[in-house]
């Protein structure tokens, strides 16, 4: 059992992969991006983040802490109704589900590339441009991941190796509908490219007029994704899972989406590869005196703001930069748009948590194993060898994880749920395989072959032993 488990009682179920990306929130009005006028009065409930003393409180911290990945009955029922439907009867399954959820009877699955090259000329050349620097920072990153295939010979003429080889065909999926994640386009495009995979697919929810969100489609030819499609939910996981008469059938799926998504992939695993089960969002920031308060709160925010089931959690062996956190948090929260969803997550599943030393403040962290983890310290690089356990860490105030969702280039879908234990970012790994080459000469295997063959004799294994043996006698 993990150390946080044992200590602090803590309760993960990491028995699927559950990894999380990025996926932005609603535009903001003016430069600040908070709310004009007064508080919600809904918000002035109570305290929005509790303090906790992890020496004596781990019994009220297990509770606020306690995550968890499971899907309810129904949800499963229906996921598992439309992986069937659409593996039986293909296209007319995935047409009439997309009529059914997305309220719109398709004439065509596959967005047009007129549709792609009228999005990017109407688009902002200014976004364009931001987009074009993000994908070139996310690329070169994604390149120093980059496996070679390796061989080398050994005495009596072996020869051994390793051939690495991307997938031929990748779906990637991107959340859609209302909103829009271009981001999600440029993080998933960007490993699988360098990879080289072959054939790349990208589908993406339309709206109830059959239309792509404009946004993901200039992601998209930023990009160089070319096959896009207008699907979404389970219905688009299982097409590409299975192939239909007009879709093809992939090696991998990627991408974030909602819990049919997650639940389809889950349950397709085997059919196709997949990079993850996304969970929800999550930040840790382990921080000390020379921490800005503000600096702090707002990236919390910035965690809580996805969705009422979001994390945050500040550790601190610093009383007064806790209290301070503290009461930022209630001055600000009600100033944001997204104040209500704030207030919720970081109440019911945030925490400030004073330590009793830095070192301390490092094993919770490592105990928690987030997806995200923010080092607000005078010396983050001192630290660092002390924390072994998260998706990605944030080096000093100035690199707050905004940046490494959208610009940076490190990879923004990450394991959640404490799986950073043993799960890692997604990456040109997962777009490629492995292959063992192994050339054995006529003279090694006379010289070794007796001992192979007695080996399947104690495993009880006839015909192994008798495959060897069969070519001694022909030596």
């Amino acid at each position: 059992m993990p150390l946080f488990q044992r200590i602090a009682g803590f309760r993960f179920n990491p028995a699927f992969r559950t990894l999380k990306t990025h996926t932005g929130c609603p535009k903001r009005e003016g430069a600040s991006g908070r709310r004009s006028g007064p508080e919600h009065p809904s918000l002035k409930e109570r305290e929005v983040l509790t303090i906790y003393h992890f020496a004596q409180d781990g019994k009220a911290l297990r509770s606020q802490l306690n995550r968890s990945v499971s899907f309810d009955p129904e949800s499963r029922r229906t996921v598992d109704e439309i992986l069937l439907r659409v593996r039986n009867e293909g296209d007319a399954a995935v047409l009439d589900y997309t009529e059914r959820f997305q309220g719109v009877r398709l004439a065509e699955m596959k967005v047009s590339a007129a549709e792609i090259d009228r999005a990017y000329a109407e688009a902002d050349p200014e976004f364009i441009g931001i987009l074009q620097e993000a994908f070139a920072n996310i690329t070169a990153f994604h390149r120093n991941e980059a496996e070679r295939s390796f061989f080398y010979e050994q005495k009596g003429g072996v020869i051994l190796g390793q051939r690495v080889t991307p997938m031929e065909k990748a779906l990637l999926y991107v959340p859609g509908g209302k909103a829009s994640y271009p981001s999600s386009v440029l993080m998933n495009a960007a490993p699988a490219q360098v990879a080289g995979v072959n054939e790349i697919y990208m589908t993406t929810p339309c709206d109830a007029e059959g239309n792509v969100n404009p946004h993901i489609l200039t992601a998209a030819k930023v990009a160089g994704v070319t096959s896009v499609y207008k699907l979404g939910g389970a219905q688009a996981i299982a097409a590409f899972a299975f192939g239909t008469e007009s879709i093809p059938k992939v090696d991998i799926v990627t991408g974030p989406g909602n819990k049919y998504v997650a639940l389809a992939k889950k349950q397709v695993f085997g059919h196709v590869s997949i990079d993850s089960i996304a969970g929800p969002s999550e930040v840790v920031v382990i921080a000390d005196d020379s921490a800005d308060p503000e600096f702090i709160v707002m990236d919390m925010f910035a965690q809580a703001e996805h969705d009422p089931d979001a994390s945050a959690v500040l550790i601190t062996p610093s009383e007064k930069l806790a209290a301070a956190v503290q009461e930022t948090a209630d001055r600000l929260v009600g100033t944001m748009l997204r104040g209500e969803v704030i207030a919720r997550a970081l109440r019911d599943n945030g925490a400030i948590v004073v330590t009793g030393s830095m070192a301390e403040a490092c094993r919770v962290s490592d105990m928690i194993a987030p997806e995200h983890l923010e080092l607000h310290v005078e010396n983050p690089w001192g630290i660092l060898p002390d924390l072994r356990h998260a998706g990605a860490i944030f080096m000093g105030q100035w690199s707050c994880e905004t940046v490494g969702d959208y610009f940076a280039g490190p990879n923004h879908t990450l394991p959640t749920n404490g799986t950073a234990r043993f799960f890692s970012p997604l990456s040109v790994r997962d777009f490629v395989k492995h292959t063992s080459i192994i050339a054995y000469s006529k003279e090694e295997l006379g010289r070794t072959g007796e001992k192979i063959a007695r080996f399947a004799d104690h495993e009880g294994l006839q015909a192994h032993a008798e495959a060897v043996r069969t070519r001694l006698k022909k030596l």
